[in-house]
C-alpha cells in the first residue's frame, strides 16, 4: 500500500495557495470596485452601449451584450465582495474579542458571540439592555435626588 501522505500534503498546499490567491484577488477587487474610477468606467461602458444603439438598430444582439455583460460582472462581484466582507467581519470580531478579553470586568462569555444561536443572542441583548439602563440612571440622577 503506497504512502499517500505526500499526495495529501501537496493537495493541502495547493488548496492553501488557491485560497490565498483568491483572498488577495477578492480583497483587491472589492477595494477597487468601490473607487470613483470604477464607477466612471462602468458609466462609460453604459454610455458607449447606449450611443451605439442606433448603429446596431437597437437589435436583440445589442441588448444581449449589455444584459450578458452586467449579469456576468454582477455574478462574479457577489462572490468577491462577500469574501471581502466575510474577512472584514471576522477581523472585526477578533478585535472585539481581544478588547473583551483584555478589559477588566468585561464578560468573557461575550467573546465569539457571533457563533451562538439566535435565542442566545436575544437573551444577551436583553441582558445588556437591562444592564445599560441601570448605569445610565445612576449617572444621570444624582444620588440625593433618587
Amino acid at each position: 500500500m503506497p504512502n499517500r501522505q505526500p499526495q495529501r500534503l501537496a493537495a493541502l498546499l495547493f488548496d492553501m495557495e488557491i485560497s490565498r490567491v483568491f483572498a488577495r484577488i477578492a480583497q483587491r477587487s472589492a477595494s477597487e470596485a468601490g473607487r470613483p474610477w470604477a464607477f466612471i468606467a462602468a458609466l462609460s461602458v453604459v454610455i458607449v452601449w447606449a450611443v451605439s444603439g442606433p448603429i446596431f438598430a437597437y437589435s436583440d444582439t445589442w441588448q444581449l451584450v449589455i444584459n450578458t455583460g452586467t449579469t456576468v460582472v454582477t455574478f462574479l462581484m457577489v462572490f468577491l465582495i462577500q469574501n471581502a466582507q466575510n474577512r472584514d467581519t471576522q477581523a472585526i470580531q477578533l478585535k472585539l474579542d481581544e478588547l473583551i478579553r483584555a478589559t477588566e470586568g468585561a464578560h468573557n462569555r461575550l467573546m465569539a458571540l457571533e457563533n451562538q444561536s439566535e435565542e442566545t443572542l436575544q437573551q444577551v441583548k436583553e441582558e445588556l439592555a437591562t444592564a445599560c439602563e441601570e448605569p445610565i440612571l445612576a449617572v444621570a440622577v444624582p444620588p440625593q435626588e433618587r
